[in-house]
């Protein structure tokens, strides 16, 4: 008897399979590699372009002197796990116990993997937002499980019947992503509790992915499904340092939730990493105490976010001013452009720009790559310098569209 080796399900899940049955690179390497090549300005990758504060790094530093370079306990460092603690309760009224019900992980893909794979396996479904993260996807066919994703609305909304559709009898997860990647929506108070009464009607346990928590714009609140009534006992929470603080390369991200499902996170994660970052665990301890550098960090991108929204528009794109996140989705279709990874390809040549299609988060062929096949997401976490070159380029798209 034979069987589908796991890997194979994972690339096909984050579209690495080619149609030859060969694994491809990710869209996301052949658009940096084609950035590198011919000189484009990368606005496909969301990482800054400048490091975090100077006094998080210099934390690091002396616990690297301090001796503090061999294993860490594996749940997370004490001081960084209160700092979570306490990160919750000042910001969200959330009662987490430090000891019990943190659990400090590699980054947030690590808790969001690990997460997964222990409350799911074959023959469940986990229902997800599409567009959606690729990680999610990878994780669940890891798991072997079933993915179900619910397409956003065109206008990147919850569309709250067809979530209700997807949930069935072999649902065992709900994973929600907000402030939501690839497209800047940040869910309202009332889809969020649209999601909550599900959850609580089919008795679901739920996964939040809030990574981009502290970077949301004009009058949008992130609001952790969690705080909702029903919610804490079956939510596990899931964000990091990398985003909120912009040092993405230290991989410091966390989970919370009640204590027995952050105790099946943690029996897997002991054999994933165990443990890692130990002299960047209490530099970030000593970081979630800072309130006004996210605060910052916010109103910089929000006028960033402007910027490259404004420019896209004067080049002829149609624009979804995102309520937070890196990114900003526009529409070529417009420009005369309805393939979305078509325009990808041609832009470094066309504008000297690079982008990643939106299609590039959606099952292929499914309702959301259909009906989002013309959108390209850009991120706007660059310097505004670089964002000034950018939209100068975009700018030259308009009299180039008769020649395509």
């Amino acid at each position: 008897m034979s069987t589908t080796p796991r890997w194979r399900a994972v690339a096909a899940a984050t579209g690495l399979l080619a149609d030859d049955g060969a694994v491809s690179q990710t869209i996301f390497a052949e658009m940096t590699s084609l950035a590198h090549r011919t000189g484009a300005i990368n606005l496909g990758q969301g990482f800054p372009d400048v490091d975090g504060p100077d006094y998080v790094k210099e934390a690091a530093k002396a616990a690297i002197d301090a001796g503090r370079n061999q294993y860490s306990p594996g749940d997370g460092v004490p001081e960084l796990r209160r700092a979570i603690a306490d990160h919750q309760r000042r910001h969200y009224g959330l009662d987490v116990d430090p000891d019990t019900e943190v659990l400090v992980t590699t980054g947030a893909t690590e808790a969001l993997t690990t997460a997964i794979l222990a409350l799911t396996g074959p023959g469940d479904e986990v229902v997800t937002l599409e567009p959606f993260y690729d990680s999610h996807a990878a994780a669940i066919a890891m798991a072997g499980a079933t993915h179900v994703p619910v397409p956003l609305t065109a206008g990147l909304r919850l569309d709250a019947e067809a979530l209700r559709a997807a949930v069935g009898p072999r649902t065992a997860l709900l994973v929600v992503n907000t402030p939501h990647n690839p497209t800047g929506t940040v869910l309202r108070s009332t889809e969020l509790e649209q999601v909550a009464a599900v959850a609580r009607e089919r008795d679901l346990l739920v996964l939040t992915d809030e990574v981009y928590e502290h970077l949301v714009y004009d009058d949008a609140v992130h609001v952790p499904l969690a705080t909702l009534p029903g919610m804490a006992g079956r939510t596990l929470t899931v964000s990091s340092s990398g985003k909120t603080f912009s040092l993405t390369g230290w991989k410091v991200g966390w989970v919370h939730g009640p204590a027995p499902l952050v105790t099946a996170v943690r029996t897997v994660k002991q054999f994933v990493t165990y443990t890692s970052g130990s002299a960047f665990q209490p530099a970030i301890a000593l970081a979630l105490a800072d309130d006004e550098t996210p605060r910052a960090l916010a109103a910089s991108l929000s006028a960033r976010r402007d910027l490259l929204c404004e420019g896209l528009l004067a080049a002829g794109f149609e624009v979804v001013v995102p309520a937070g996140t890196y990114f900003v989705v526009a529409d070529g279709a417009p420009l005369g452009f309805d393939d979305g990874h078509d325009l990808c390809r041609r832009l470094p040549d066309l504008a000297g720009v690079v982008g990643v299609p939106v299609s590039a988060f959606c099952r292929a062929g499914s309702t959301a790559a259909d009906r989002l096949r013309s959108r390209v997401r850009f991120t706007f976490v660059k310097r505004p310098e670089v964002l000034h070159e950018a939209v100068g380029r975009l700018g030259g798209l308009r009299g180039r569209r008769a020649s395509r």
